[in-house]
């Protein structure tokens, strides 16, 4: 009986295994569900070097914009201050997260709204008595605004863009002829999701492959 258990049980884990490898490799309900991480390899990806905090600023029919970042029940805060939309690294809640704010306001008719990325690099996070260990000039924080995506109503998203730290990787692979050759070579031809198949060119072209628009992409301090 127990020789059963336990062929049963790994039979069950290795098959559970093998599903998460395939949704990780093709890009297909990868992130459809939270017991999905358990299965999927995608952990230990890196850190990176910038920290962020993601905006949601709603255009209604007047002109009028809202920011619709915090809910009026307050804010989720898992770990420190930053809110539930700053570890959706990759926007997949944005839309649900901005419609549901205003879905328990009041305001006018919404056009869209805009998901503004805020980006700066770690080194200013730390006390001011390590920088000055560490560093001979002023800690003077400055912070990059870029807009990651403009969300319709419905939640469709209709602009999408890479975050600070992929746009830059981009305007490097642009001004390298080299590099261009070998992202357009090095694009995986088993990607069934179509927002996967995305290469470093497409973003510095401010084209997509799966026809959302990457245009209108601007960086301020």
């Amino acid at each position: 009986m127990a020789k059963r258990l336990a062929i049963g049980f790994m039979s069950v884990y290795f098959s559970m295994l093998s599903l998460g490898v395939l949704a990780h490799t093709f890009g297909v309900g990868n992130v459809s569900s939270p017991l999905m991480y358990y299965f999927v390899w995608d952990m230990f990806c890196g850190w990176s070097a910038h920290e962020y905090r993601y905006h949601f600023i709603a255009e209604g029919e007047s002109g009028t914009y809202y920011d619709v970042t915090h809910g009026p029940w307050g804010d989720v805060q898992l770990f420190g201050n930053p809110t539930r939309a700053t570890y959706d690294s990759v926007g997949n809640a944005f839309g649900p997260i901005a419609m549901n704010v205003l879905k328990h306001t009041q305001h006018e008719p919404i056009q869209c709204v805009h998901i503004i990325e805020e980006a700066w690099p770690k080194k200013y996070n730390i006390p001011d008595y390590l920088w000055a260990s560490r560093f001979e000039e002023p800690k003077e924080k400055f912070s990059y605004h870029t807009r990651r995506m403009i969300v319709n109503p419905d939640s469709t998203v209709v602009v999408d863009q890479p975050n600070y730290p992929s746009w830059l990787y981009a305007q490097t692979v642009h001004a390298n002829p080299r590099l261009q050759a070998d992202s357009r070579r090095g694009k995986p031809f088993y990607a069934v999701n179509p927002e996967l198949r995305q290469s470093a060119f497409s973003y510095s072209q401010g084209t997509s492959d799966s026809g959302i628009q990457r245009t209108g992409y601007s960086t301020s301090e």
